[in-house]
Parts: C-alpha cells; sequence; structure tokens
C-alpha cells in the first residue's frame, strides 16, 4: 500500500474501470492491426487488468500510435493458410501471420504450429490440423481460450492446456483434429517474463 504523498509530488491519478476496459479495446484494436502479437496482446491485457493509475495504463500504450492515426512501417505479412508436410517437417514460429481459417497436414511428417508471436487478425481463429502417419502441435499462451475438436484413429489427441483463466479481448483458438496413425498436441506456455511493457 502506498504512502502518503511527499510535498510537490504530484499524485497519480487512480484508474477507473472504464479506463482499464478502455485500454483493452485499444489493445486489441494494435492487435488486430497486426502491432501486437498474440503474447504481447495478452501480456498487455493483463497489464491492464491489474493497473491502478492511469500512468500504467499509459505505458502499455506507449511504443503505440495514437487511436486513428495510421501507422506508417513495413508491409504487413501475407496471411499464411496452409502449412504441409510430406516426409519431412515444418514448423511456424516467431512473428508470422495466420489466416482466419488456416490447415496443417502432415503426412509421414511432422508440424509445429507456435501462436505465442503470431499475428491474429481477429476475434477467432481456426486451425484444421489433418496428420496420417505423422505428428503436429500447436502452442498457444496461457490466458487465451482454446477449443478443441476433431477425431484421431489409431492414433492420440492430446490437450495439455492449464486452467489459466481466459483474459477478456483475446481472441478464440478453435483447433479441429483429425489424424489416422498419427497424433496432435495441444499446449499452452506461460507468458514470457522479463520482457518490458
Amino acid at each position: 500500500m502506498s504512502g502518503p504523498v511527499e510535498r510537490g509530488e504530484v499524485p497519480a491519478i487512480r484508474a477507473s474501470d472504464a479506463e482499464r476496459d478502455e485500454a483493452v479495446s485499444a489493445l486489441r484494436e494494435h492487435a488486430l492491426a497486426g502491432r501486437l502479437t498474440l503474447e504481447e496482446f495478452s501480456g498487455r491485457i493483463e497489464s491492464a487488468l491489474s493497473a491502478r493509475t492511469r500512468a500504467e495504463l499509459e505505458t502499455l500504450r506507449r511504443d503505440l500510435p495514437a487511436a486513428g492515426r495510421a501507422a506508417v512501417g513495413p508491409a504487413r505479412r501475407r496471411p499464411t493458410r496452409w502449412s504441409v508436410a510430406v516426409m519431412g517437417g515444418i514448423e511456424r514460429k516467431g512473428r508470422w501471420r495466420p489466416s482466419a481459417r488456416t490447415a496443417a497436414i502432415t503426412v509421414m511428417g511432422g508440424c509445429v504450429l507456435d501462436l505465442r508471436n503470431a499475428e491474429i487478425d481477429g476475434p477467432e481463429v481456426v486451425i484444421t490440423v489433418i496428420t496420417v502417419m505423422g505428428g503436429a502441435e500447436v502452442i498457444v499462451p496461457e490466458g487465451v481460450e482454446v477449443e478443441v475438436s476433431g477425431f484421431v484413429l489409431m492414433g492420440g489427441r492430446e490437450e495439455r492446456l492449464s486452467d489459466a483463466p481466459v483474459l477478456p479481448g483475446t481472441p478464440l483458438v478453435r483447433i479441429r483434429a483429425f489424424g489416422l496413425m498419427g497424433g496432435v498436441t495441444v499446449r499452452n506456455k506461460p507468458l514470457h517474463t522479463g520482457r518490458p511493457a
């Protein structure tokens, strides 16, 4: 608990619930514009919801353009629609941009889709995973809602998702997993720690 304000010190102005909600909405717009990855967005949402002062909320948007002002920068990455591995492997990680509906297909191969630093364009992304005598793994940051469905014959489907609460404003990740003599693993990982806000 903070102590009394010293003479000459400007007191920090407390943030209201409405201001926290407004910050979450603004961060969502920046995520949809591709300025924040899924993990960056989740981390800033978490910080916005726990912010006590207006200054803390302003810090979360300090490196982002003001609302209504276009940011000048490099062209956005083209969305990735397909990830295919036949008797080999493919890995999508780092800063990449899946389309709203994307598919991963493996035939005697492997595929890893790491969404933690992905640019998500809308409130929902649907990933269809089809594996035949192969394997696929999908990784999302904690705090993002994940919905898994599908059917695997003579193989396995594993969900390693923690009970971390869903952060408001984060997109829904729908994973439809189908396999024949293959396996699909869906898991989440905690947000990186020690990164600047």
